[in-house]
């Protein structure tokens, strides 16, 4: 497993330039949000979201699929955004929360026949700074959460997923959170749903 180190608000341009690179590839990288660090691919890559939905041992099907975007405009490129819930993300983001809205037919495969699609930006430099040097969303999932692994520790996770197919680059960014981001339903823009209570504190 590769391990890059990316500390601070500048994020180091080699390791966003590694990390960009093998996402382009197909594989699945590990790396910092302002949350739980995350599983992350090619967010308009079918075979990549596929392999991740393995790994997290998930069905894509029947499962929320999240992107991390670089901007507004960006995700209302991949989902619906009426005026009312661009007035809520444009106050909360950057920030810790995934934003359910309407999918666009702009996603992949593995999306469609899917209403639904969450957003992030996370108020992480490097993970914006990575999904601008993408030019594409990042399918992102947080990683999984065993009892007694310590999931703030990058170094511990790249242990702990070492060896896995499609696998071998973790982006160290000093320690991670516990608790991961706050879910809010926007499909009725008009009336928000928090369906998870996470790290976000949403009103």
């Amino acid at each position: 497993m590769r391990i890059f180190k990316s500390y601070g608000n500048t994020p180091d341009s080699r390791t966003i330039s590694e990390a960009a690179e093998a996402i382009r590839q197909g594989q699945i990288i590990i790396y910092p949000t302002d949350t739980l660090y995350a599983f992350g691919c090619d967010g308009l890559n079918n075979r990549a979201i596929e392999r991740l939905c393995r790994l997290k041992g998930i069905e894509a099907s029947k499962n929320l699929l999240s992107i991390v975007c670089s901007d507004i405009s960006e995700a209302a490129e991949y989902a619906r955004i009426d005026n009312a819930a661009y007035r809520t993300m444009r106050h909360y983001l950057p920030g810790p929360y995934t934003f359910i809205l309407p999918a666009s037919l702009k996603l992949p495969k593995v999306f469609k026949g899917r209403k639904s699609v969450g957003i992030r930006i996370p108020d992480n430099a490097f993970a914006l700074a990575l999904v601008a040097e993408l030019g594409r969303p990042i399918m992102t999932s947080s990683v999984n959460v065993d009892k007694d692994d310590d999931i703030t520790d990058p170094e511990a996770l790249a242990l702990k997923y070492d060896g896995y197919p499609d696998l071998d680059l973790t982006v160290d960014g000093g320690r991670g959170q516990s608790i991961g981001s706050t879910v809010v339903d926007l499909s009725d823009s008009t009336d928000p749903v928090i369906i998870r209570q996470g790290l976000g504190q949403f009103e």
